[in-house]
């Protein structure tokens, strides 16, 4: 493979495992969840914090990425199955964050306020890192044949957590300059895009399943 041929597949899929990740993970809608976790707390820690959000969020979805097929294999579960079972997640989110309902119920967040390290739990999972974002990675393993294609997933999965981290670190300014109704507008808007790519998950489980039940499509 040509050097050009290696930055452009790294760009490739480093770029559309970002782009996927995004809006599901949505690190913008955890910037005002995790500083209510963390209003009573010290800058010093809110920061530590921050940084372990970011670092879990990274190690969980790169693992499941990197074991992503074995899983798939074991349990024998077709790339179409995944497919739809993983829009049915993200709708599910989408639908959430449409209708303005809490990611995290009263009962989560008063467990979570109680809590010395959030980082984990909820933060990490099931708020960033939850199933949406895990069954994008683990579809990303089965179209990775190269390994500059799996180099370039991580590398996606890495830039996801440098912007979670700016995202929480720089959260409580955002919170500030815009109004409760503008996050809640922009949630909103996240969770319409997000809709989509889960829509889009599913007819592309249900194509895979067809043209497997009817190779003639192919």
């Amino acid at each position: 493979m040509l050097v050009g041929e290696i930055i452009q597949s790294l760009t490739k899929y480093s770029l559309g495992t970002f782009v996927a990740l995004f809006p599901i993970a949505n690190p913008i809608g955890a910037a005002p969840v995790f500083y209510s976790l963390t209003e009573a707390d010290s800058d010093r820690y809110r920061m530590q914090q921050a940084r372990m959000t970011a670092i879990n969020v990274i190690w969980l979805l790169a693992a499941f990425f990197l074991i992503g097929k074995f899983i798939l294999a074991f349990f024998g579960i077709s790339l179409g199955v995944l497919r739809i079972a993983g829009g049915l997640l993200v709708g599910h989110t989408a639908w959430e964050m449409v209708t303005a309902r809490q990611r995290l119920n009263a009962t989560e967040h008063q467990d979570a306020q109680d809590k010395d390290d959030i980082s984990f739990t909820p933060m990490a999972v099931p708020l960033i890192g939850g199933p949406g974002a895990i069954g994008v990675v683990i579809g990303m393993s089965e179209r990775a044949t190269q390994v500059v294609d799996y180099v370039g997933c991580l590398v996606g999965i890495g830039l996801l957590g440098i912007v979670l981290y700016l995202c929480l670190v720089l959260g409580e300014t955002l919170a500030k300059r815009m109004s409760s109704s503008g996050l809640g507008a922009l949630n909103r808007v996240l969770g319409f895009f997000i809709l989509a790519i889960a829509v889009q998950f599913v007819a592309d489980g249900v194509a895979d399943l067809v043209k497997q039940a009817v190779p003639s499509l192919r």
